[in-house]
């Protein structure tokens, strides 16, 4: 038996998956951007680390976890919503 079929199908699994994964990916970009000169305006990185939670999503729905791929549907505009505010302090600072 494999380990998403273990999985218990819980809103809360998919919201925990949802931000962990992504959060993992995010340093990874961030740390990347920060020590990598031809990566340093890359903020598309950031937006790939969250789209991984669309393939994620899809995964859970075809394997009928609906509520995993809910929870992470959740998280997932949270992200969303987290790099448009960080997209609009970096305009704020730029205009000062």
């Amino acid at each position: 038996m494999s380990l998403i079929a273990k999985l218990k199908n819980s809103v809360w699994i998919g919201l925990g998956v949802g931000f962990a994964i992504p959060c993992v990916l995010v340093s990874i970009a961030w740390y990347l951007m920060h020590h990598v000169k031809a990566l340093k305006e890359a903020d598309l990185l950031l937006i790939g680390c969250v789209a991984v939670n669309a393939f994620l999503m899809n995964y859970f729905f075809k394997v009928n976890k609906e509520h995993v791929a809910r929870g992470i549907l959740a998280v997932t505009f949270l992200w969303a919503f987290a790099f448009f505010i960080y997209k609009l302090m970096q305009e704020i600072n730029v205009a000062s």
